[in-house]
């Protein structure tokens, strides 16, 4: 199987990160949910609806949809927090990355474990920028919210592409496509990692700085 990979890049203020990557998360996984399956028998079930939820933005001019599911969003936001943390203590440039990664488990014979393929990852580059004074913070306020809309249509873009999903299981193999763990919402399995870094390797780390320098020069 041959995994998808998609990579995001954003420059934001330190204060915007954890509100810039709730966003995209919880884009990629809107569309990476469904309702809870309910099984009448083998091969045979319903699904339950998922409610969505918008959610303003309090340093960024954008507002986003997530899934409603308050389970879902404190898993989010808790990985989140651990990778602003890091960030903002990693004593470096204000460069890392965030990874969202979609998989399926194969069963294992015992007593080995059983085996996750990867089939889908999205990767976040973050370089945060530090700004001189709250005329500068404004601009970047608008700037991020014009470029997260971008990337949230270059997500649904990427997502109504007719590629590879797995399959809908039975019953007995739901667990090995879906996490099952939420009350109310079931997500693809995933994980999410992160890694900081001096250097990303990319130009990021001038784009906001451009983008303030050119609006002041308006």
């Amino acid at each position: 199987m041959n995994c998808r990979s998609e990579v995001l890049e954003v420059s934001v203020e330190g204060r915007q990160v954890d509100e810039a990557m709730l966003a995209l998360l919880h884009t990629i996984l809107l569309h990476r949910s469904t309702g809870k399956f309910h099984y009448k028998k083998e091969g045979t079930y319903s699904i339950g609806t998922v409610g969505t939820q918008d959610v303003d933005c309090d340093f960024i001019d954008f507002t986003f949809v997530r899934v409603s599911s308050d389970e879902l969003d404190r898993v989010i936001r808790k990985a989140v927090a651990e990778f602003k943390d890091a960030l903002g203590s990693s004593g470096g440039d204000g460069m890392g990355q965030i990874s969202l990664e979609f998989f399926q488990k194969k069963k294992s014979r015992w007593p080995f474990s059983d085996e996750c393929i990867p089939w889908e990852v999205w990767t976040i580059k973050v370089n945060v920028v530090d700004l001189a004074n709250e005329y500068e913070r404004q601009i970047c306020r608008e700037k991020v919210g014009e470029k997260l809309g971008e990337k949230v249509i270059n997500v649904v873009e990427v997502i109504n592409r007719h590629e590879y999903l797995p399959k809908m299981p039975t019953q007995s193999e739901v667990d090995n496509v879906f996490d099952t763990s939420l009350k109310d919402v079931q997500p693809y399995l995933y994980k999410i990692t992160y890694q900081i870094t001096d250097s990303l390797g990319t130009s990021v780390s001038t784009t906001m700085r451009r983008l303030i320098k050119d609006t002041l020069a308006l």
